[in-house]
């Protein structure tokens, strides 16, 4: 396999669950911020709206919403989620990030996600931790999803599609799992 910055910060990305405190610095926030916005779109549509989360309070609320709506969902997961007293859909980063995207374009769901896999890959290779984290996107279908729309600024006509976490990371050299075999066809 060729090796270069890109390829190792690929597979070297791991989820982080457990981060440092002290928040990131604004110009790692705008790196990953300008990483999201130079992904690929349909149509060079960019349907995507990037709200950042840095403020514990609001944070502490989502948590919160989330736990009581996951106690009425019918999930045996997630009643049990709602239970558990250390749960925290953030994972006690100091940043999130939702990624929504506009109802009108034509491909928003991959568009917003290769948004986020680029700010994934840009948060390894500037030294962050990262971790894809949509539980968040399951409070936009509840009662309250509305109000949370509002609350966090998410423009009319964006759904609230994918969230990530970022931070630095409290554990390092974290090894990779193994990789799935015999995923790969070739048709020459």
């Amino acid at each position: 396999m060729i090796s270069n910055h890109t390829i190792e910060s690929i597979t070297k990305r791991r989820s982080i669950r457990s981060y440092k405190p002290e928040q990131i610095s604004e110009e790692e926030l705008n790196t990953l911020l300008e990483a999201g916005r130079y992904a690929p779109s349909a149509a060079n549509q960019q349907p995507w709206h990037f709200t950042v989360l840095q403020n514990k309070d609001i944070m502490q609320k989502i948590k919160q919403d989330l736990k009581e709506h996951f106690k009425s969902s019918g999930s045996v997961r997630f009643q049990q989620l709602a239970s558990d007293e250390i749960f925290n859909p953030f994972h006690n980063a100091p940043t999130a990030i939702i990624v929504s995207g506009s109802e009108k374009a034509l491909m928003p769901q991959a568009d917003c996600a290769a948004a986020l896999q680029n700010m994934l890959i840009a948060a390894e290779a500037i030294g962050l931790g990262s971790c894809w984290v949509n539980i968040v996107i399951h409070l936009f279908n509840g009662e309250k999803g509305d109000f949370w729309g509002s609350e966090l600024g998410i423009p009319v006509g964006y759904k609230p599609m994918y969230s990530a976490t970022f931070g630095y990371k409290a554990l390092t050299n974290m090894p990779a799992p193994p990789r799935k075999e015999g995923c790969i066809n070739f048709v020459r």
